[in-house]
């Protein structure tokens, strides 16, 4: 058994989450490790905290996922990603197979024996049940209005902006997205490690706001702590990402990759510079694997920490930032036994 410590963030305003897309008609519905590493380190350095060289706060995050909870009394539901060479159930109907590949996230109180390897359900009926849109948990989801049991909405909402600071030019419509969850639910993330400095900086943060749009009222949020507890298997073959990963180097990277059962997805990271007066300057890009992430075992260890963080500070003559652009890809890893 492992106990992780979590901390949950109840959202009190909309939120949203940009993408590489740059659409704010769009918002992503979760936040990668790297990103809520960056918005910590920088409320640490505006309260006067020294960052350390390297950029290591002495903690390790998993990415947001989402949780669950009608009411504050209430036992909260909470949700992991789906490990993407997850045993899947045997279908007879193949009309049943789309809404099993609709599910992203699976109930926390049902990983071990996702990690194990073992059918979750006596039988295909049973698992088909559990499945809420992308959301697999015996928990019964209330339903909405629409008739759908997502407790995260996504609305669109028109502004508009001037083309210029006179306002003699035409106004410019345009759209965004804006994430609310129903009732106490949100978003939560996994630390290890010291948290010393975490609570310090979450403290700030949740005063700043998490994502884009904080200008205008966006991404506020209450936070509290919590723990999961999850049975990890003892003779594990591969393991699982929790957060986004950036391989320490080529020989981790073909190490991870020297299995036929891998399975990963990965993404572009990079963006705007966000501290005054380099907010017109883009950060170097990388990219990196996302959660869910399949690899192969390295360790015997049953959970571990393993990749970089990395500096992504562009070299721009006399516009150069006197700063480092920390970008933290050091994933929490679970094992996880293919069959």
């Amino acid at each position: 058994m492992a106990t992780f410590k979590i901390y949950k963030l109840h959202f009190t305003a909309p939120l949203h989450i940009g993408s590489q897309r740059e659409d704010e008609g769009y918002s992503m519905n979760t936040i990668q490790s790297d990103s809520i590493h960056a918005a910590l380190t920088s409320c640490l350095a505006k309260t006067g905290h020294a960052i350390p060289d390297d950029g290591n706060l002495g903690f390790t995050l998993s990415s947001l996922f989402p949780y669950y909870q009608r009411e504050e009394s209430a036992r909260p539901v909470y949700f992991l990603p789906m490990p993407m060479m997850a045993r899947q159930p045997e279908l007879t109907d193949v009309s049943a197979a789309k809404k099993v590949k609709k599910v992203k996230w699976i109930d926390a109180a049902l990983y071990d024996k996702v990690l194990a390897g073992d059918a979750l359900f006596d039988n295909t009926d049973h698992y088909l049940q559990f499945i809420h849109e992308s959301y697999l948990t015996e928990y019964k989801l209330p339903e909405n209005a629409d008739g759908t049991r997502e407790f995260m909405k996504s609305e669109v909402s028109q502004r508009v902006t001037l083309q210029s600071r006179t306002g003699k030019e035409d106004a410019k419509p345009y759209y965004v997205d804006k994430i609310i969850f129903r009732h106490n639910a949100g978003l939560y993330f996994i630390a290890e490690g010291d948290t010393t400095l975490l609570d310090k900086a979450l403290a700030v943060l949740a005063n700043e706001g998490l994502g884009t749009d904080r200008n205008v009222g966006f991404g506020f949020f209450e936070y509290s702590t919590d723990s999961i507890t999850i049975d990890l298997p003892q003779e594990a073959n591969h393991q699982v990402a929790l957060s986004l990963l950036i391989p320490e180097s080529k020989e981790q990277l073909e190490q991870l990759l020297s299995s036929e059962h891998v399975a990963y997805d990965f993404t572009r990271r990079g963006g705007w510079i966000t501290t005054p007066p380099f907010t017109t300057l883009r950060k170097n890009v990388i990219y990196g694997f996302l959660p869910g992430s399949v690899f192969q075992k390295d360790t015997a260890c049953e959970c571990q920490a393993i990749g970089k963080i990395v500096n992504l500070k562009p070299e721009v003559g006399e516009l150069t930032p006197d700063h480092p652009v920390w970008r933290n890809g050091k994933s929490i890893m679970l094992p996880i036994t293919i069959k």
